[in-house]
């Protein structure tokens, strides 16, 4: 069964269309690569998945069922985490308590609880913070910097910091917005070590966005293109790498796979 499913969407901001009838279909296990050049409507396509955006037209259906018209925090409820391009942390908190923001979603102690943290709301804290240093810190290999100041780390580090606590919520299904961007040779290596690791750990459905073609031809299994709102390739990555009309529109004539 298809895991996620796009089915025609459509996106407006005034006269401008930022997707135009997007179609895309996700399976189980995939790790799934949106490509195109700036302004092809990648991120918003994953708007629309997380809920930030609601389409004009179309719907979007998760593990089977849809779930268009549901609010962000119900879609996260449903297990859909991403990340984000520009690093979206707390800088002047540490790693961990940015990490365990993301577990927030799990909570199910009440308001009055929390609020003045005693019984469930004290033990539920205390077991998501141990399941978060063993599962997550550790899989992130973060436990040298968990007590550091989020603004004081590398940029590479702090992208790091951003996929632990995406991965906080528990999800199946991840979105990665551009995880290497601004990063050098040896943080994109270390950045696509760890989400190949994560994803086999963790078992899950990967959807990225990504401009590093080396990346995306290495370690996909299908890659969607988009141009103007449209799609205008889907296929393997060799399949893609060949489209004419893909080397036209973004990759370039002269584009090789290192």
């Amino acid at each position: 069964m298809t895991f996620l499913a796009l089915d025609g969407l459509q996106l407006s901001f005034g006269g401008v269309m930022a997707l135009a009838g997007v179609s895309l279909e996700v399976q189980p296990g995939d790790f799934y690569a949106i490509i195109g050049p700036n302004g092809a409507g990648k991120t918003s396509i994953f708007n629309c998945i997380s809920g930030i955006y609601r389409p004009s037209r179309g719907r979007i259906v998760f593990d089977g069922q849809d779930i268009t018209a549901l609010r962000p925090h119900q879609r996260a409820r449903l297990r859909i985490a991403r990340t984000f391009q520009n690093i979206a942390l707390f800088r002047g908190m540490s790693v961990l308590d940015n990490v365990k923001i993301g577990r927030h979603i799990r909570m199910r102690a009440g308001l009055l609880a929390c609020g003045l943290y005693y019984g469930r709301a004290a033990r539920e804290e205390m077991a998501h913070r141990a399941a978060i240093e063993r599962e997550i810190i550790d899989l992130l290999e973060l436990q040298d910097i968990r007590h550091k100041i989020v603004g004081t780390l590398p940029y590479g580090l702090q992208k790091r910091v951003e996929l632990a606590r995406a991965l906080a919520l528990d999800p199946t299904l991840l979105l990665l917005d551009e995880p290497t961007a601004g990063m050098n040779a040896g943080e994109t290596e270390d950045m696509v070590r760890i989400v190949l690791y994560v994803k086999q750990v963790k078992r899950l459905t990967v959807v990225m966005i990504e401009h590093d073609m080396g990346v995306v031809m290495d370690i996909s299994d299908r890659v969607a293109v988009l141009d103007f709102g449209k799609k205008i390739a889907e296929g393997s990555p060799s399949d893609v790498q060949q489209n004419p009309v893909v080397v036209k529109a973004y990759l370039g004539e002269d584009f090789e796979v290192a």
